[in-house]
C-alpha cells in the first residue's frame, strides 16, 4: 500500500477543519489533496483523536503480522501433507 504524504495527526486536523465549517473543496485545494481522499479519511478516522489513530495503526500492523504468520503456517502444513503423501 502506498504511504500517505500526510501523518494521521494531519489527517485528523483536516477532518476537524471541515467539521469547523471549512468547505472540503477549499481544504483540498489549500493542502493539495483530493476531495475523494478526504472523504475516505473521514470514513476511516472520523471522530478519532491522535492517540486513537496511533492505536488503530498499531492494531492494523499487528493484524498484518499475524496474517503473515498464519499464511506461513498453512504453507508449512500443506508442505507436510504433500511430503507424507509422497512416502506412501
Amino acid at each position: 500500500m502506498k504511504k500517505s504524504r500526510f501523518t494521521t495527526e494531519q489527517i485528523i486536523g483536516f477532518i476537524k477543519q471541515a467539521e469547523a465549517g471549512m468547505a472540503v473543496a477549499e481544504l483540498a485545494r489549500q493542502h493539495g489533496l483530493s476531495p475523494a481522499s478526504f472523504y475516505s479519511w473521514r470514513a476511516k478516522y472520523g471522530g478519532m483523536e491522535g492517540e486513537d489513530a496511533k492505536r488503530l495503526k498499531e492494531l492494523e500492523a499487528e493484524s498484518n503480522r499475524l496474517k503473515r504468520l498464519l499464511a506461513g503456517a498453512h504453507l508449512d502444513i500443506e508442505g507436510l501433507k504433500i511430503g507424507f503423501g509422497a512416502k506412501r
